[in-house]
């Protein structure tokens, strides 16, 4: 006998039931597979009625922990000294880092890295904010303040002034761990 029920919550699912031994080794198997799966967790209480039966009361919950934050957050531009001065002042006032991808549209790795970055961005979404120069619509003194020769250049600035940096010309799971650690070193 067997019964589900989904709860009012719609990030929970609510499986109840009894069972047999080899029920019991099924239930077993299937839930973790579905924990590694899809992040569903099982518990089992047990409870003797007798000398030999024994009730099981299965309880199947699927939770998403993070299910408010984004996937992706999209970066946003910088188009001038001005707009870079106020946004490096925010980020002051918040002690938080800025990451900045210097690129250009005709750079193909630097196309590639910023949806790369974005997701990125989802991971330490209210602790950095995440923008993008194009190196080809903007005035050059904004290029030079960022002291920019190569691209795509992924800069950390903190407190006014750039920190470290990575110059993207390899992988692009390698640059984005490479800014992983430079954000862990200064969140």
């Amino acid at each position: 006998k067997e019964m589900a029920a989904l709860a009012s919550n719609p990030q929970m699912l609510t499986r109840q039931g009894h069972s047999n031994y080899k029920k019991e080794q099924f239930w077993r198997k299937e839930s973790l597979s579905l924990e590694k799966k899809c992040g569903f967790c099982v518990k089992v209480y047990s409870e003797k009625l007798g000398r030999s039966q024994i009730e099981k009361e299965w309880r199947l919950k699927a939770f998403w922990s993070n299910v408010s934050r984004p996937e992706t957050v999209e970066m946003e531009p910088i188009n001038d000294v001005d707009e870079l001065d106020a946004v490096l002042s925010h980020a002051r006032n918040l002690s938080q880092p800025i990451i900045i991808e210097w690129m250009a549209s005709w750079c193909r790795k630097c196309i590639y890295l910023k949806p790369k970055l974005e997701k990125l961005a989802a991971e330490y979404n209210n602790r950095t904010k995440f923008y993008y120069v194009d190196v080809n619509k903007v005035p050059q003194t904004l290029v030079k303040r960022g002291n920019i020769s190569k691209m795509p250049t992924i800069q950390l600035w903190k407190e006014d002034e750039m920190k470290e940096e990575v110059i993207g010309g390899h992988k692009g799971w390698l640059v984005i761990e490479e800014v992983r650690e430079l954000i862990n070193k200064y969140v």
